[in-house]
């Protein structure tokens, strides 16, 4: 089903205006298409559909704010490509991570005590989390944990990019602070376990 430009614009109104069946149309309509664009970065059908249905999760709760500036079909295209680039960012840190730990023998010649710190790390990381202030603490979890792009952050609490970075660089320095202790601890345990 082809959308005609002006109908398009009369989706968009409806849905802003919290019309279901508008949304179903979106949906049925640029679905496929944007399964398929996705998978053109990801390579990843799963991947992919999961990635559509969170642009679509967002649009849904994000309608009466929606600010489409083009076309709605450009409008998803550019959420789906931002949110696969984010996804695939993630993705390459976690398999940095899991590399790093199956080649240093260190780390994988001593499963016990590698858990052990990892849960020891894990429980002062939350106890740090819960110390330093809510906003950049929040900030934080949402570029760190969330994958979310510095952009979405500012969009998502109304304030300007140039705030998120201050707020995560504030983040990170209060974080250092109260792991230092433990950090210097992990560093020497790793060099007597040499």
């Amino acid at each position: 089903m082809l959308i005609q430009k002006e109908s398009e614009n009369a989706l968009v109104e409806k849905l802003k205006n919290n019309s279901k069946s508008a949304f179903s149309a979106i949906f049925l309509t640029y679905y496929q298409d944007l399964v398929r664009f996705a998978f053109q970065f990801t390579k990843n059908l799963d991947l992919s559909e999961e990635i559509v249905q969170d642009v679509f999760v967002k649009v849904w709760e994000e309608r009466g704010t929606l600010e489409i500036h083009h076309s709605l079909k450009s409008f998803l295209l550019k959420s789906v490509q931002n949110l696969s680039l984010d996804r695939l960012r993630h993705l390459n840190i976690v398999n940095k991570y899991a590399s790093l730990v199956l080649d240093n023998p260190i780390l994988s010649d001593n499963a016990t005590e590698n858990y052990v710190l990892r849960d020891e790390l894990e429980l002062n990381y939350i106890r740090a989390m819960e110390k330093i202030p809510v906003e950049y603490a929040d900030v934080y979890r949402m570029s760190r944990v969330e994958a979310q792009s510095y952009h979405e952050i500012a969009q998502k609490l109304g304030v300007s990019v140039r705030t998120v970075e201050v707020r995560i660089g504030k983040a990170l320095s209060l974080l250092r602070e109260e792991l230092k202790d433990f950090l210097i601890t992990i560093v020497l345990i790793l060099q007597l376990m040499n």
